[in-house]
Formats: C-alpha cells, sequence, structure tokens
C-alpha cells in the first residue's frame, strides 16, 4: 500500500474539529475534519479530499500548511472508502461534496472566488471527478497521481496484485462478471467535458514519473487526462499534446532523452511541462505522492510569492539547517526556483567555535 493510501495515521493539528453535515441527497448524517479561520475577513477555502482507502479522519499533511495560512478548511468522508458502489465517483460522493462546500460557507467567511479542491491519488480521481459534475462554483482543481480510467487501472492493479482490482470488483461485480459500464460512467476519461468547467475551474495535473513502478497508479492516467482536456479545449492536433513518442519515454524511460530536464518543482527535476489558460501537466522526479511543500502555493491565489526561476545559495546557522528553517520555507514560495542550502547548526562569523573552521 502507498504511504500516500495510508489510513492509520490520524492525527490533526489543534483548531480541527470534526463537524456532522446532513446529506441533501439521501438525509443521512455525513463526517468531515473543519477548520475556521480566525481572520475577520473572508479567507480561501480549501476542500482537501482523502484517498482511496481513507475517510475523513485519514491524517492529512496539508492540514498544518492550512493552518499556517489561516485559511478555511473542509476534509469531507464522501462515503469513505472505495470500496462499495455508494463510494467511488458516485452521484452520493459529488452531492456530499457541495453539502460540504455549503457548510463551510454557511459557517464562516469564506472568500467565494477563492474555493479551490485538491487531492492525492484516490483524492486525485476524485478531484477530477468534482472537476467534471460538480455544480458549485471552484476556481481550481488539483490532482495528484490522479486514477482517470478505473477499468484499465482495474487490469493494472490485476498485473500488479494488489487490494484495488479487488476493491474496484466490490464497485462493480455483478453475478460472476464485472459491470465494464458501471467502471466506465465512474471515469473521469469517459464522461462529457462541461465548457463552462474549463472556463470557470483550471485544472492542474501533477505525477511522479516512477508512479506505476513504485507505485500504484501510472503516469499515463495523468497524461491522457491532460491530452483529453486539450482536445476539449483546443482541439485534436494541437502542438500542446503530449505526443506518443514523449509519453513512451516517460512511461518506458522514466527519462526525457531528448533533454528537458532543467527545470525543478521543489528542488524535483521536471520531465515534462504542458501548460495551456486554465490546465497544466507536470510530471516530476517522484513517485506516488503529492509534493506537500509546494502544494497550496501552486494554487491560484494572491498571496506573497514567486513563481518564476532563480538560483539561490542560502548560507546561515541552525535557522537555516533545521528541516522547518528559513530555506525550507522560501523553497514552499519560490516552488520552481533552484535553492541550494548550505547552512551548518553551529555556523557564525567572526568567532573561532573552538577550532572549527568549517563553521567560521
Amino acid at each position: 500500500m502507498s504511504t500516500w493510501d495510508d489510513t492509520v495515521n490520524k492525527y490533526w493539528p489543534q483548531g480541527f474539529e470534526e463537524v456532522d453535515i446532513q446529506s441533501k441527497a439521501d438525509g443521512t448524517i455525513q463526517k468531515a475534519v473543519f477548520y475556521r479561520s480566525t481572520h475577520p475577513e473572508p479567507q480561501p477555502l480549501i476542500i482537501s479530499l482523502h484517498t482511496w482507502s481513507g475517510d475523513y479522519l485519514q491524517e492529512d499533511p496539508l492540514a498544518e500548511e492550512v493552518r499556517l495560512r489561516n485559511w478555511h478548511y473542509i476534509h469531507p468522508d464522501f462515503r469513505g472508502a472505495n470500496n462499495r458502489p455508494e463510494a467511488c465517483g458516485s452521484d452520493l460522493v459529488i452531492a456530499d461534496l457541495a453539502d460540504a462546500i455549503d457548510f463551510a460557507v454557511t459557517s464562516c467567511k469564506v472568500d467565494t472566488g477563492n474555493i479551490h479542491i485538491i487531492g492525492v491519488s484516490g483524492g486525485g480521481y476524485t478531484a477530477l471527478m468534482a472537476y467534471l459534475k460538480l455544480s458549485r462554483p471552484i476556481k481550481s482543481c488539483h490532482a495528484w497521481v490522479p486514477i482517470s480510467n478505473l477499468i484499465d487501472w482495474y487490469w493494472e492493479s490485476i498485473g500488479r496484485k494488489n487490494k484495488y482490482a479487488e476493491d474496484l470488483g466490490k464497485i462493480a461485480l455483478e453475478g460472476s462478471g464485472m459491470n465494464w459500464e458501471t467502471l466506465k460512467d465512474r471515469s473521469p476519461m469517459n464522461l462529457e467535458v462541461p465548457k463552462h468547467k474549463w472556463q470557470n475551474t483550471s485544472l492542474h495535473l501533477y505525477a511522479g514519473i516512477h508512479d506505476g513502478y513504485t507505485g500504484a497508479v501510472p503516469i499515463s492516467h495523468s497524461i491522457d487526462f491532460y491530452n483529453k482536456m486539450v482536445s476539449e479545449i483546443i482541439g485534436n492536433g494541437s502542438d500542446h499534446l503530449v505526443d506518443d513518442k514523449i509519453k513512451s519515454d516517460l512511461i518506458i524511460k522514466r527519462t526525457r532523452p531528448d533533454g528537458g530536464k532543467t527545470d525543478r518543482l521543489f528542488d524535483r527535476v521536471i520531465f515534462l511541462r504542458k501548460e495551456i489558460p486554465g490546465l497544466s501537466l507536470t510530471v516530476f522526479e517522484g513517485g506516488h505522492e503529492m509534493l506537500t511543500g509546494p502544494a497550496l502555493t501552486l494554487l491560484p491565489l494572491d498571496e506573497p510569492k514567486f513563481m518564476g526561476k532563480m538560483n539561490i545559495l542560502t548560507i546561515g546557522d541552525s535557522n537555516g539547517a533545521s528541516e522547518y528553517g528559513w530555506p525550507v520555507q522560501l523553497k514552499k514560495l519560490m516552488p520552481f526556483s533552484n535553492i541550494i542550502n548550505v547552512s551548518i547548526a553551529g555556523n557564525t562569523i567572526g568567532f573561532d567555535n573552538l577550532g572549527q573552521e568549517k563553521l567560521n
């Protein structure tokens, strides 16, 4: 099981609370973890989605990042783990997401022009489903290592001998066989893209190049959905499509023999970056993961940050050497810059440091 589908850890920072939300679809009580900003002015709302096997209590590394920014946040259950028909992109799931947004908007001062959805793995899958089907005004959706085709993923999971094929069977098995139409109807790749979606909501896809080898979701899921969206927005034959040669190199060779490896995202090599207005795809050095550090900085929000590219050398003492030190915070605010940190704990200027010249 992927680290990002770990359902054991359930730690939540101070200020996050469990809330009950009555479903408008079937009247049941649906749970969520909620954080209210203490800021007097309207603040952004982050809808963070649990992974394939998780639920609303699954620990979310983004929670602390949201709290530090003092934004609103909700982590809904949307029918829990994706191993039954009521879950996994169902109409009830989409209705629950709408209810969660409505709950947050009516409970606190939300900047309704800054509502953002973000998910990783199975949460990335749900983010794609929300992008296509949710009726609420969303400014951006961010899908990290998402699943876009459940039928493909079923067979990929059979080949990898992991539990996800069994989960999909619990959703689509009828009698002695699979109802493939059920999986097709819940696959983002097979759904219609409403025009108003790509006009009003931006979509951002992220894939770790080794996923599918070290993780459960091949990067073809992100690439194929990106190409689907380009075809919808611009049309077939666009230069913005990921061509078959590059796709093959990325999947099979896990590199770019033709180059294209100089840019960085949070110190990770970017193998492919494609972007048109309202849509982006980033394939980075990594596996089945979200880069938590820059994840919220990448949201299209007006906040202190620099999205350009710079080469920066940082020199300092223990404040710079700490894993939570200022160079790390700088990387979060400058996710595409190359920041080299050579800070050393004990480093000073103008002192002898007990003869340790490296600390002078």
